[in-house]
């Protein structure tokens, strides 16, 4: 099973619903998927009977789902990034962009570049997303962050020019 999150911003992320869709399309997911959608637009992942989805999931079902799936495909937000290692999950990140109107601004782009360091792998194109399907990451066996916030922890990692960036 392939577990695709994310989350609950008031984003869309229809890039991440089209990946999915092509590599459904073309066979090279041929297993169960079950997508959290938050705002995005799933009508496209319909037509495949692999696929369920949820706009939102309570907490327990969420972790179940994680847990039982061989790869979890997670949009790039510093929370869920955090419970994913924590859980020990085998997953890749896709940073929303703001280029697609997926996010703000590209915070997520830098952390995806930050955290890289740490061992966690991410998306930037199809062809990456598919790779990672078909050769998913090892589970993540490190802890992430040891600061119990998250920002503390980031703040010795993003170069200061992406700071100077955040701030303008």
């Amino acid at each position: 099973m392939i577990t695709m999150t994310l989350g609950t911003a008031s984003f869309q992320f229809d890039r991440a619903i089209s990946w999915l869709s092509s590599l459904l399309e073309r066979g090279v997911i041929s297993e169960p998927v079950f997508v959290q959608y938050g705002v995005s637009d799933v009508s496209p992942l319909m037509k495949y009977s692999l696929v369920t989805a949820e706009s939102v999931l309570e907490p327990q079902p969420l972790f179940a789902l994680l847990d039982a799936s061989r790869l979890v495909i997670s949009h790039a937000g510093q929370g869920s990034t955090r419970m994913l290692a924590d859980r020990g999950a085998r997953f890749v990140l896709l940073p929303r962009l703001k280029r697609y109107a997926e996010h703000v601004d590209d915070h997520q782009l830098w952390f995806v570049e930050t955290v890289k360091e740490l061992g966690v792998h991410h998306c930037l194109s199809l062809k990456d997303l598919e790779q990672a399907v078909l050769q998913p990451p090892p589970r993540f066996q490190k802890q992430l962050f040891s600061e119990p916030k998250l920002a503390n922890q980031l703040l010795g990692f993003y170069p200061s020019k992406t700071l100077t960036s955040m701030s303008t």
